[in-house]
């Protein structure tokens, strides 16, 4: 038991457990997703690309994403300013699928919320906040990684189907970037913008047409500005023409094709037309064949302009092409010489006239009395036109050329004729001795004057009121002293209607004692006529003296004969 106790406490045995413990896994687990997450990252991880802005308003590092149709490619990594501080740099790191589309084609910008005349976007960044928007652009093309980014959305996406064409104008009036294109009022394209002006040079405009509308578009269309609201002030007074609110705040371009250019071929991408002012003017850009023609005038053309309508019959036939002064070194004479171009299109369709046989009928036309005169289309703007009618007793005239141009005569207008009626009018009323007249008529006016303020005039006239006043008196007197006999003039007419009556009685008893053909019945008849006559006058009399008594002073007048 002591040799227990001296020997200490027995060694301990250990025993190895050799195995995979269960606590382990966890660790493993991590080690496994974080190198999942680790890879993931390194496999979707994309290329990093700068884009240079002026501003870096709504962009935020780390949070700012990069989408294309909703669809996020890439964040916003860093945001740095360049060395002259105009502008930032926005460094982005795109994901892998984003490297195909990083090429020369790709087009960055900052969608935000935008209010422009024409357009109203980015409304939905105002509560999501601002992105970058990537337009991919044409695959295919070169790689590449800095990028300069655009301040405003493209008007056309590069998946877009349609075609782009080129207008040629000299001013660009209304018309801008995001400019409507419209086709009979519908909107089928936007202006993309315009190249930089140069000098003596026309401005080329960057039109989009969606499709299927670009197929609208013919080698034979045409363009003009409708701008939305127009007043136009011309021959045919004021036109006021209104579009749709939208192209009255942005402004507008239109085209169309007329019937015989629907058969032309369809015109091709980035295609040249000329934009018109309006659009009638671009439909008479149709009329291809053009005559130039000249005609001499004499007179004034205020209010002749180029671009005035020619007409013939009020028929449109051609416009003004220009003015000019012309003095004549022979008989230093100063004439207008006015250009026209006429469009034989405009006619009957027919086979095109040879020269000589053109100039013969303008010659034939001219022996009729054609002639070109200036008339006003209308008073209120005072705008004139050239228009061609037949005058029957016009002088003889030629028709001549004068290098391309064919002379017509022409026949004073009629605003011409009135001024020369007024300036004959005017050189008579100057050869009259206006001032000897006007002379005598004051020397008379003072004899009237004197003979009037005269004492013979006065003192006639007083004696022509006393006579006035004795007629009166006696008229009156006349009246007084007739009114009774007038009274009784009904009272004798009427005893002498009963005497005749009487008297007619006693012819009958006489005749019945004395027979019809007695020399007694005769006398008696007679006196019985004469009795009747006598009473009628007096009633004739009597009715007569009773309404114009005065007929005892003055006779009986012309107004009383007739009664």
């Amino acid at each position: 038991m002591n040799d227990r106790l001296m020997a200490g406490p027995p060694e301990p045995e250990i025993h190895t457990r050799r195995g995979f413990s269960l606590i382990w896994i966890v660790p493993l687990i991590a080690l496994l997703v974080a190198g999942a997450l680790f890879w993931r990252t390194l496999s979707q991880e994309g290329p990093t690309v700068t884009v240079t802005f002026q501003s870096a308003d709504g962009l935020t590092a780390g949070q700012t994403k990069v989408r294309h149709k909703a669809v996020d490619l890439g964040t916003v990594e860093r945001i740095d300013l360049t060395p002259d501080m105009s502008h930032v740099v926005v460094t982005l790191r795109m994901r892998a699928e984003a490297a195909r589309v990083l090429t020369d084609q790709a087009k960055f910008w900052v969608v935000r919320a935008r209010f422009t005349p024409g357009n109203i976007s980015g409304l939905e960044t105002i509560v999501s906040g601002s992105y970058i928007e990537i337009d991919p652009g044409v695959p295919g093309n070169a790689t590449k990684r800095n990028f300069t980014g655009l301040e405003a959305p493209p008007a056309i996406r590069s998946d877009e189907p349609g075609r782009t064409f080129v207008l040629n104008t000299s001013r660009l009036g209304s018309i801008a970037t995001g400019s409507l294109v419209v086709y009979r009022g519908i909107n089928v394209g936007e202006v993309l913008g315009h190249d930089l002006v140069q000098p003596g040079k026309p401005i080329k405009v960057h039109v989009f047409v969606r499709a299927p509308y670009d197929e609208y578009v013919h080698e034979g269309s045409y363009f003009w500005d409708e701008s939305g609201f127009r007043v136009n002030v011309g021959a045919d007074g004021f036109q006021v023409q209104v579009e749709s609110l939208q192209a009255v705040i942005a402004g507008a371009l239109a085209f169309d094709t007329s019937a015989g250019a629907r058969d032309t071929p369809i015109a091709k991408a980035d295609a040249e037309f000329r934009l018109f002012p309006d659009e009638a003017t671009a439909k008479a850009s149709n009329y291809t064949t053009r005559l130039p023609f000249l005609v001499y005038f004499h007179g004034s053309v205020r209010g002749l302009a180029v671009g005035s309508p020619v007409e013939l019959f009020g028929i449109p036939i051609g416009t003004v092409r220009a003015i000019n002064l012309a003095l004549n070194a022979d008989d230093a004479s100063i004439e207008v010489p006015v250009h026209l171009e006429i469009q034989p299109q405009r006619f009957t369709p027919g086979p095109e006239m040879p020269q000589p046989e053109l100039m013969k009928t303008l010659q034939r036309l001219v022996d009729g009395g054609m002639r070109a005169q200036l008339k006003s289309a209308n008073l209120l703007t005072g705008q004139l036109v050239v228009s061609f009618d037949f005058f029957p007793g016009a002088p003889p005239a030629h028709v001549e050329m004068q290098g391309p141009n064919i002379v017509i005569p022409s026949q004073p207008g009629d605003l011409e004729n009135i001024t020369r009626t007024l300036s004959d009018v005017a050189a008579k009323l100057k050869a009259m001795p206006l001032d000897e007249i006007a002379n005598n008529i004051n020397s008379t006016l003072k004899a009237v004057n004197g003979f009037a303020n005269g004492p013979d005039l006065k003192s006639a006239l007083r004696s022509l009121s006393g006579a006035m006043e004795g007629a009166q008196d006696l008229v009156k007197r006349l009246d007084a002293g007739l009114t009774p006999a007038l009274k009784r003039l009904p009272d004798i007419a009427a005893q002498l209607q009963g005497a005749a009556e009487k008297v007619n009685h006693l012819a009958g008893s006489v005749e019945s004692g004395y027979g019809d053909s007695s020399q007694f019945q005769r006398d008696l008849t007679r006196l019985l006529t004469q009795v009747n006559e006598t009473a009628r006058s007096v009633r004739l009399l009597a009715d007569f003296l009773d309404e114009h008594p005065e007929a005892l002073v003055r006779g009986r007048t012309g107004s009383t004969t007739e009664r």
